[in-house]
């Protein structure tokens, strides 16, 4: 039980970036520092300890040697002075080695915390992607696409520059302190004179940091808007072009554009602004040091060297304010990405293996809901107490208006989402008590949309089914009528895949996808609409392919198309999440009630008539 106090409201809101998961608003680009979060991400550099610390011993050499330079420069010029050749000599001697130490301990901090750094965003990636393959559907369901990749890019690569920016802030911290250090020793009145120009700089950044953290949102919000209509155009092309909005949609994205130009150019302003502030505040430590060192010089109180020391120390004190200070952000930003980040990472898991969850072996392939409600959200159900069962190597179809659940009954069936009330068994076993991995290889499931990967078509074949050999994809695919124009292509099975397979037509992918599901075998297949979207030449192949599919195994289907309706064992006709009837296509049609009205609804809108079907075309006719 942690013993640490929970924030209140108002801290927390403090705390948290401005957005999170599913919100349409953009996300905060800055952080506040969360001990809790910085934890968290600490305990990621753990495994990587030895480096981290390496790392730092080096940076605490570097910033020794770094810091010794300047002062052994001035101890030459006094030797210069005294015209003492054995000192500039030994001198010389312990500058070479400083120079050395500094150069070799820089180099390894820097590969060290480079190599570290690639190590634990490896592991970071690595978890987010592990994680997001289990969350449930439901979370996806309401998760903006476009908002994920960036958590997963964006805010790691934030990550990343924090860790690899590690050893400058902490060399530059070093310096800092070593060198008022140094200067307050060589001349104590000299020194805090240096020093003076030090809260005119906090009180200038004080002032700045509010401004660029307003201009920098800005600039991030405007180019995730831009980015988002670009993306939007590329992919919905066809749409574009179809309904020639290219020239509204040119002017919609030009005032976008400028948004994003005029953002981005004033965030660059007022970072930039910094740069000659400092400047301007080194200039003017150099004067007082050249002033007030000058006097002390010719009035014999400071040596010559202590005063170059001094010049070459003040060169050197300000690069460091001016990293930090761009540090600072750099420690904001990934505040705000690993908050979001472990966001991700918290995301519950809710559809997972029970401790004594069994696997599915040796079973009879049998489906049966028993009094199931279900809905996305629990308040407002999309199935209300459903009982059906589909008998072993049985065919079922499901059919209905849209919106009356069939495609929740299929879901349920894989288990991507549990019911609220209610059992979905499968072979006997109700889905929650066995394991996902078992139920995934009983079950083969074909959309109205099949996502074929990046890859080869053989690799799409076998993506589920990595024992397969080459010859059991090419089985496969003659099985389902579609080696023939697999064998057409230049590269046969090795042919590679665009982007979700668009250089095929949507029936070549369709039958890959029937492919990939016989190839697996399963006991159960589910089809989901597979023949929606094929038209009536090429569906004479698909309904070879599922003649082929549907032998030997229990299926349930959600169709449109007459024939494989009028094909199914059983017919389950739904409406607004009820059963309203079910049972053979000719009983049915018998019963006069919604399935015959809906039967000839289809039958009108298709010109792939059943033929020999008399009765049935004369009620089309009359209705």
């Amino acid at each position: 039980m942690s013993l640490e106090p929970e924030p209140g409201p108002a801290e927390e809101r403090r705390r948290a970036p401005r957005a999170s998961l599913g919100s349409p608003e953009g996300d905060d680009v800055f952080g506040t520092f969360d001990p809790r979060v910085a934890r968290r991400f600490v305990a990621w550099l753990a495994p990587h300890r030895k480096a981290f610390l390496g790392a730092q011993v080096a940076v605490l050499a570097a910033a020794a040697a770094n810091v010794s330079i300047p002062l052994l420069i001035g101890k030459a010029v006094d030797s210069l002075v005294r015209v003492d050749a054995a000192a500039f000599a030994r001198t010389l001697v312990l500058f070479a080695v400083a120079a050395a130490v500094f150069i070799a301990t820089q180099v390894y901090g820097e590969w060290q915390i480079q190599r570290m750094a690639q190590r634990v965003i490896f592991d970071i990636r690595r978890a987010m992607f592990a994680h997001l393959q289990d969350v449930s559907l439901s979370f996806m369901d309401r998760t903006h696409v476009g908002r994920m990749m960036a958590r997963l890019q964006g805010d790691v690569a934030a990550l990343q520059e924090l860790l690899e920016s590690t050893t400058g802030a902490v060399g530059d911290i070093l310096i800092l302190v070593a060198i008022t250090v140094v200067l307050l020793s060589l001349d104590l009145q000299l020194g805090l004179l240096t020093l003076a120009v030090l809260p005119a700089l906090i009180a200038i950044r004080a002032v700045w940091l509010p401004y660029s953290k307003k201009a920098f949102r800005e600039a991030r919000d405007a180019s995730s808007t831009a980015n988002s209509a670009l993306a939007e155009n590329i992919n919905g092309i066809r749409t574009v072009q179809e309904t020639r909005r290219e020239a509204l949609n040119f002017k919609l994205y030009r005032r976008m554009a400028d948004a994003n130009f005029k953002a981005q150019t004033h965030a660059a302003w007022l970072t930039q602004i910094m740069v000659p502030t400092v400047d301007v505040l080194t200039g003017v430590a150099m004067a007082i040091v050249i002033v007030m060192g000058g006097h002390a010089v010719l009035a014999g109180r400071l040596e010559v060297g202590v005063m170059v020391a001094f010049v070459l120390y003040v060169q050197r004190f300000f690069d460091p304010v001016r990293m930090l200070s761009q540090q600072y952000t750099v420690m904001q930003r990934a505040m705000a990405a690993a908050h979001r980040i472990f966001e991700v990472l918290d995301v519950p898991v809710t559809i997972r293996d029970k401790p004594d969850a069994v696997a599915l072996q040796a079973f009879e392939p049998r489906v049966e809901f028993r009094n199931v409600t279900f809905g996305y959200d629990p308040a407002r159900p999309v199935l209300h107490d459903i009982s059906f069962e589909v008998k072993p190597r049985e065919v079922v179809a499901l059919v209905g208006p849209t919106g009356s659940g069939k495609t929740s009954i299929i879901a349920l069936t894989h288990r991507f989402y549990d019911a609220d009330a209610g059992q979905v068994l499968v072979g006997g076993h109700d889905v929650r008590d066995v394991t996902l991995d078992s139920l995934g290889r009983r079950i083969a499931m074909v959309l109205q949309e099949p996502f074929l990967f990046t890859g080869t078509i053989e690799e799409n074949i076998r993506y589920n089914t990595r024992g397969a050999t080459r010859e059991d994809v090419i089985a496969a695919a003659r099985a389902v009528s579609a080696h023939d124009f697999i064998s057409r292509l230049p590269d046969g099975y090795d042919t590679p895949l665009g982007q979700r397979g668009r250089n095929l037509s949507v029936g070549q992918r369709q039958l890959i996808s029937f492919a990939r599901a016989l190839v697996a075998d399963p006991q159960i297949l589910i089809l989901d609409e597979a023949t929606a979207n094929i038209d009536s030449f090429t569906e004479q192949a698909i309904q070879q392919a599922l003649k082929v599919l549907f032998a030997g195994r229990t299926c349930m289907v959600i169709a449109h198309r007459l024939a494989t309706i009028r094909d199914a064992d059983r017919i389950v006709v739904l409406q607004q999440g009820r059963i309203l009837e079910q049972g053979g296509h000719d009983e049915l049609m018998r019963a006069g009630g919604l399935y015959r009205r809906l039967y000839a609804s289809a039958h009108a809108s298709f010109d792939d008539q059943a033929v020999g079907d008399t009765g049935d075309a004369e009620f089309a006719t009359r209705t």
